[in-house]
């Protein structure tokens, strides 16, 4: 009896350490067996490469040849592959099998040129990331992890609506703490993002302690990676991506694989010639925090910095308004070589063209699109100052501009509006002017006109009343005559450059030269006063409408005035 129970014994503890081996063997060994038939590819296999070859970074800062397309992919076998991935010096674990081999053909066969895009693209993000992984001491082939999630395109948006380098969507990037609105999307931010993500993937190791469940979480979030646990069975300490992966969904299941697939690509590229990329020169950044309302255009026109790089530098301004405030300061990515140039160029930036840009807070119903009642009064307390930029300005239109061949007349600001560059400075908002008093002033309204043969009969019969009448027709008509040969022109809607000219009889080129215009005048918006040259004209009807424009304009601006005055 005691040597059936002895045998009993025995027997179970095979059992039992066959059990465990033939566990301890599925779960080290599936990563290596396992097959999947129905691969599905993520959506940053479907990039538009051309696109991404011929964008500003890429035609601006990197030289490429076009082997991929001259040489095909160079057939490898599987002992080769899984020899490359096991020399590979990472801690992440790089296991081979046949979905690895699927997403490797994918990118060394069918995408070649997204490769040697990537390649270019890595020169100036990856460093970028290796920061960010540095600074959270965690392993460095995780900066291949944005290929897999974007594409290295910082403005990818999924059709689940994640967004940026690393695919963070609205509820988990707002919950790690990035900004999220239509002005300014954190998650776009190569530098917030990838700090951000970095802590995020921290915190998964820790939950799971294991890089490939991590990595799994990353995608699907934790909630997934629990529920594909607890329907794999078994003690949850003794799982990995591999084993759980017939209970994951579609997309996650080719994650963890693309991920190897790409560490695998972005080393070994070269053997499967696909062209290296070399940078033609080093793109150095620096950052600038700005509290102020500030547009990409104003600091490209004053930096002379083309605004597709400040779009690549700073993707996270969506409408390319940076919305600084005393409160609320933004980082600003500039070339390095620039940054000194916006410390001493910010009230230049701010200024430039700052009714067109600035936000309107109040606003009367009928005003115009231009300088908000707020700003004007701010300009108008600031009136002090004005002198000695009047000064600066003038001295700087000495240096310039008009040809003699064309002299041109100068002009008043109007109150509350700021000079633009294309036009000449009035100091003080007072009047440098040889310009006719009719044009300077409203013209008053006019009586009906009586006929030559009339005005004569009555002549001879003139009272007080009718002497009067005559001298204001005459005055009328003095003033018409002067208006023949008009200043300047208030821009309105719908104007161009062609059709000025032609309603004053003169030339596009004559308008380019007073006004010192280049390119091809498309600058030009409403509420522009455009100097008109000598030789322009215009007829009594035309002269005649433009003055009442002229009245009704001043009309409404001592509306406003009067207004401001009851408040």
């Amino acid at each position: 009896m005691k040597k059936t129970a002895y045998i009993l014994t025995l027997g179970l503890i095979a059992a039992g350490s066959l059990l465990a081996t033939a566990r301890t063997t599925n779960v080290n060994d599936i990563k290596h067996t396992i097959t999947d038939n129905d691969i599905i590819y993520p959506e940053s296999y479907e990039l538009d490469t051309q696109k991404m070859l011929e964008g500003w970074y890429m035609r601006n800062y990197t030289a490429t040849d076009d082997r991929y397309k001259r040489q095909g992919d160079v057939a490898v076998d599987d002992a080769t592959m899984r020899a490359r991935l096991a020399k590979l010096p990472t801690i992440i674990e790089m296991p081979y099998n046949s979905i690895v081999r699927n997403y490797i053909e994918r990118y060394t066969s069918r995408g070649r040129s997204q490769v040697a895009a990537l390649l270019g693209l890595s020169i100036y993000y990856m460093p970028i990331f290796e920061q960010a992984l540095e600074e959270q001491g965690l392993p460095l082939e995780l900066r291949y992890l944005p290929i897999v999630e974007s594409g290295l395109d910082p403005n990818a948006v999924s059709k689940h609506g994640a967004a940026g380098l690393w695919q963070f969507m609205i509820g988990t990037g707002k919950g790690l703490g990035l900004e999220v609105s239509s002005l300014v999307d954190e998650r776009r931010d190569p530098y917030l993002s990838s700090r951000t993500a970095a802590k995020y993937l921290k915190d998964l190791y820790n939950t799971y302690g294991d890089w490939s469940l991590a990595i799994a979480a990353y995608n699907c979030g934790p909630g997934n990676v629990n529920k594909a646990i607890r329907r794999a069975g078994g003690n949850p300490s003794d799982h990995d991506f591999w084993s759980i992966y017939n209970y994951l969904s579609p997309e996650t299941r080719g994650y963890v694989p693309q991920f190897i697939a790409a560490n695998y690509v972005m080393t070994y590229y070269p053997e499967h010639n696909i062209s290296p990329v070399l940078p033609t020169k080093p793109l150095v950044t620096d950052t600038i925090m700005v509290s102020d309302r500030v547009h990409l255009q104003q600091i490209s026109h004053v930096l002379n910095i083309p605004m597709a790089e400040l779009r690549v530098l700073n993707p996270q301004f969506r409408a390319d308004i940076i919305p600084g405030s005393p409160s609320r300061a933004y980082t600003l990515v500039l070339p390095s070589q620039q940054t000194h140039a916006y410390l001493m160029s910010e009230a230049d930036i701010r200024n430039y063209e700052a009714d067109k840009y600035t936000r309107r807070i109040s606003v009367e119903p009928g005003d115009e699109p231009g300088a908000s009642i707020v700003e004007e009064a701010a300009m108008e307390s600031d009136a002090d100052n004005m002198p000695a930029l009047a000064e600066q300005t003038e001295q700087t239109e000495q240096v310039s501009r008009t040809p003699a061949s064309e002299p041109v007349q100068s002009y008043a600001v109007a109150r509350g509006r700021r000079a633009r560059s294309n036009q000449p400075p009035a100091p003080a908002y007072t009047v440098q002017d040889n310009t006719p008093a009719a044009e300077t002033a409203p013209a008053p309204r006019q009586k009906k006109k009586t006929s030559s043969a009339t005005a004569s009969t009555s002549g001879s019969k003139s009272t007080g009343k009718s002497a009067s009448k005559s001298k204001s027709k005459s005055k009328s008509k003095s003033k018409k005559k002067q208006s023949t040969q008009p200043a300047s022109h208030s821009v309105r809607s719908g104007d161009n450059l062609s059709n000025i000219a032609k309603r004053y009889g003169t030339t596009v080129e004559a308008i380019k030269k007073a006004n010192n215009i280049k390119g091809s005048g498309d600058e030009i918006h409403p509420g522009d006063n455009i100097k008109l040259p000598s030789s322009a004209k215009v007829s009594s009807g035309k002269a005649s409408s433009k003055s009442k424009a002229k009245s009704k304009s001043k009309s409404k601006s001592s509306s406003k005035s009067k207004k401001k005055k009851r408040r």
